[in-house]
């Protein structure tokens, strides 16, 4: 016995329909888990930046520790890197002005990292505000200056970020590439997810303390940089020589 199943233009369209709302849910579900949205802009163009036209920023987060960052930098210092750029948080500046003023000598470019470890999708408006402040302060005493730059601490982000942060003068700066340095996967590891920048991408390194392999895998990133042939840049300098890329919060 054979079975026909008729569907007419209306019953098609609604299913047409369905799928496709089905399709966006599972999308959109999937990138809520993976956290890693990279990059917003407000429907008044304010925006987070998380790659450029040309050239490669490397950018290393610094939140806590003193072991790992000297090493970091006298990698860069002796693989002759002139151009990187350091998110500090507010509270581990102040506790280490004398790396903080390493940083400035080498002339690498300084961001904000908010002041403490604060998830800024968790709190309301006048705390992302206060961290921001409070961050901005302590660089002020520190005498770094022209800081445009701000990430979030934890990555995390909203509309209401991209807005305080350019009441505050800031541009909220993401990423493309992430080396997933923190869960120390292995100096190969790390290299090979760093591996697949391109021209234009902004990459996530870190000097904390939890990274422990990063020092170690910064050659075989850097080696593979010049294979490329790509440039490194600042992020500020990636921002100013081209068009960078965003994308609309709803």
């Amino acid at each position: 016995m054979k079975f026909f199943f008729v569907l007419n233009g209306k019953s098609l369209k609604s299913l047409s329909l369905i799928l496709i709302a089905a399709l966006f849910t599972a999308w959109f579900l999937y990138m809520e888990n993976v956290g890693q949205i990279p990059v917003f802009s407000t429907k008044d163009s304010t925006k987070a930046i998380y790659r450029g036209e040309k050239d490669l920023a490397l950018t290393f987060n610094i939140g806590w520790g003193d072991e790992k960052a000297e090493p970091i930098l006298a990698v860069l210092e002796k693989e002759n890197v002139k151009s990187a750029t350091f998110f500090l948080s507010g509270s581990w500046a102040e506790r280490h002005p004398d790396i903080v003023n390493h940083i400035v000598k080498d002339g690498y470019e300084i961001g904000i990292l908010g002041y403490d470890y604060v998830d800024y999708l968790d709190v309301e408006d006048a705390k992302i505000a206060k961290d921001i402040s409070k961050a901005q302060e302590v660089f002020t005493k520190l005498n770094v200056k022209n800081i445009k730059l701000l990430r979030a601490p934890t990555g995390h982000f909203d509309e209401r970020t991209l807005n305080i942060a350019k009441r505050y003068g800031y541009t909220v700066v993401h990423w493309k590439v992430d080396s997933k340095d923190w869960q120390n996967p292995g100096v190969d590891k790390i290299a090979q997810n760093v591996s697949k920048a391109e021209n234009g991408d902004i990459v996530l390194l870190h000097a904390s303390d939890s990274a422990k392999q990063t020092a170690k895998a910064l050659p075989l990133i850097l080696a593979d940089i010049r294979h490329k042939g790509l440039k490194l840049v600042s992020v500020s300098d990636m921002i100013a020589n081209g068009q960078v890329q965003s994308k609309e919060i709803n």
